[in-house]
């Protein structure tokens, strides 16, 4: 049940500083990955646990579609125990932790350069232990913006993967429009707050929440829940492909059943919509978030696909920050994490 209805906090003061900081990083990627690609780049890993594993969702899609080479996507620890096959020289390794001192991260890195990978480190600064295990580290320096300025950093490198490998692409567009993306993504918080506020205020005492997303906006969804409703919340959720949805789980959707979709503009955006059409029909208490609800100024209609899952992530930040103010329930409040060993 709600306990209180404290103010709603506000976007964040450093939200564009935090991303125009991660954006001057630019050319320190695309020297990085010139680097490797030349020392002959195999294949590539993405590596982290928790937001920061979803963080990379969009750039493996991205990569997956587009790349020449392999790219494997899981977390730290069955990193750590799997020990993959395919690692090795050639190898390049990106790994992800906001604090840098996730454990089972600092240990992937450990683990990643012993075998004679490379490895990038995207972390809040450049003195933790992850950001001193890895070759290099790109950082964004912020405590409160994280979600953006961390999707910036991972876009980089991949566009920069893409460009250096012989990936055709128009990367002068692509260039300009991430540089639009510290007024782009501000902006799309302020038009997103009515629809965060409507789903916060009718969900926020339900006893279990389903969200739904697929391709490169998984991340978003899967991070929204377990993440801020599980972690921030204490709300049960279960987070859900689109596209398997039907093939199980629809089973508990009854008129009653709150469902969250996330729709994003990429090529499984029909995946979410056929989703939608069920919903309609079998839930009344159906929120969608549509990435087309967000002007994006700076960024091209053909280039909105590629942005948009880090639009969608962002929102799902705001969305928390409204469950939290709807709730009374602080989102840094925790039973276990930081406060018991595990």
């Amino acid at each position: 049940m709600t306990t209180a209805t404290p103010p709603l906090k506000p976007i964040t003061e450093d939200f564009k500083e935090a991303v125009a900081f991660a954006l001057s990083q630019h050319e320190a990627a695309r020297a990085f990955v010139a680097e490797v690609v030349e020392g002959g780049l195999r294949n590539v890993f993405l590596v982290g646990c928790g937001g920061s594993l979803t963080a990379s969702y969009p750039v493996h899609f991205l990569l997956e579609t587009r790349a020449g080479f392999p790219v494997f996507h899981m977390n730290s620890d069955e990193f750590n125990l799997r020990k993959p096959a395919l690692l090795g020289e050639g190898s390049l390794v990106l790994v992800s932790s906001h604090t840098g001192t996730t454990k089972e991260t600092v240990a992937a890195a450990h683990y990643a350069k012993s075998t004679g990978a490379k490895v990038a480190a995207l972390t809040r600064d450049d003195d933790s232990p992850l950001a001193q295990a890895a070759d290099i580290a790109f950082t964004y320096r912020s405590e409160d913006t994280v979600v953006a300025p961390k999707g910036v950093l991972f876009g980089q490198l991949a566009y920069a993967l893409l460009e250096k490998t012989g990936v055709e692409g128009d990367y002068a567009a692509i260039r300009k429009a991430y540089e639009a993306l510290p007024d782009a993504l501000y902006t799309a918080q302020e038009e997103g707050e009515a629809l965060a506020h409507s789903i916060a205020t009718a969900l926020a005492d339900e006893p279990v929440t389903y969200v739904l997303s697929a391709g490169p906006n998984y991340g978003a969804g899967y991070g929204f829940t377990m993440c801020y409703l599980m972690e921030m919340q204490w709300k049960h959720g279960g987070s859900y492909h689109a596209g398997e949805f039907f093939h199980g789980a629809f089973e508990v959707v009854t008129e009653d059943q709150p469902v969250i979709l996330f729709l994003g503009e990429d090529a499984t955006r029909p995946m979410a919509e056929r989703t939608r059409r069920f919903l309609d029909k079998y839930t009344r208490k159906a929120h969608y978030v549509d990435s087309r609800i967000f002007s994006l100024p700076g960024v091209p209609e053909e280039l909105r696909g590629d942005i948009t899952p880090i639009a969608l992530d962002v929102f799902g930040t705001r969305l928390a920050r409204h469950y939290e103010s709807v709730r009374g329930h602080d989102l840094d409040k925790r039973r276990y994490m930081f406060q018991v060993e595990y």
